[in-house]
């Protein structure tokens, strides 16, 4: 068990550290983008305007021959833009998959400091979050990064939905929402959190870590939590 006194403190010296607060933003509508596209890349400077948060997709809507193109091209978009209130969020590849790590560090090291949310899939147990966790605060701390990176974890599997408490309290850089698509949500009351949304959302109580807010939405498949953290399933 983690001593109190080192819950707050940073994973990695020269890391940013853990947020005690959720951050206020508004997050109705995420609109996200496959950024292996130039002319869906032409459309964020409107979508910035109208959307809450613009996530660049990586993962299950990009074949996989044009895995590198969208990273790429989720990197140019993030440079390219000045996003203001608007949240810039990706959803990087599995973590078992070829793809992630050169995800997460080339990322990170390119747009960390605008970069709000990595959404991390097909999460199964803590394990996930606190791999991720460990990761982003070393790269933080290599890219002198100025504030967390918080994860959202995506539950997809039945081991993932089973881990679903040691998941929401693994991690203490958490982001404040849980979400899945809402053509396939149903009422639930296992959820994690302090906000509800409408119809699908109740709150429980906070996860027991940093980078991870939690708010829990049961799905028929997926979550997110110590980087306010948040989870979806």
């Amino acid at each position: 068990m983690k001593l109190p006194r080192q819950f707050f403190k940073p994973l990695a010296i020269g890391a940013p550290a853990p947020m005690r607060d959720l951050p206020v933003r508004l997050e109705r509508m995420i609109h996200f983008v496959p950024p292996h596209l130039e002319k869906m890349r032409q459309k964020v400077p409107d979508l910035i305007r109208q959307v809450d948060v613009v996530l660049g997709n990586l993962e299950d809507a990009i074949p996989v021959d044009a895995k590198d193109a969208a990273r790429r091209g989720f990197i140019e978009m993030g440079k390219a833009h000045d996003y203001g209130a608007t949240g810039l969020w990706t959803r990087i590849n599995a973590l078992n998959s070829p793809w992630a790590l050169d995800d997460i560090i080339e990322i990170v090291a390119a747009i960390g400091n605008k970069l709000d949310v990595i959404m991390l899939p097909k999460v199964e147990g803590a394990w996930d979050v606190h791999y991720l966790d460990q990761l982003l605060a070393q790269l933080e701390a290599r890219h002198a990064i100025k504030r967390p990176i918080l994860i959202h974890a995506i539950l997809e599997t039945a081991q993932g939905v089973n881990n679903v408490e040691a998941i929401a309290s693994a991690s203490l850089t958490p982001k404040p929402a849980v979400r899945g698509m809402a053509a396939f949500a149903r009422p639930s009351s296992r959820t994690c959190g302090t906000t509800p949304s409408p119809g699908w959302w109740t709150p429980v109580r906070p996860p027991a870590s940093s980078r991870s807010m939690v708010r829990l939405a049961i799905f028929p498949t997926r979550r997110r939590a110590r980087r306010n953290f948040g989870i979806h399933s």
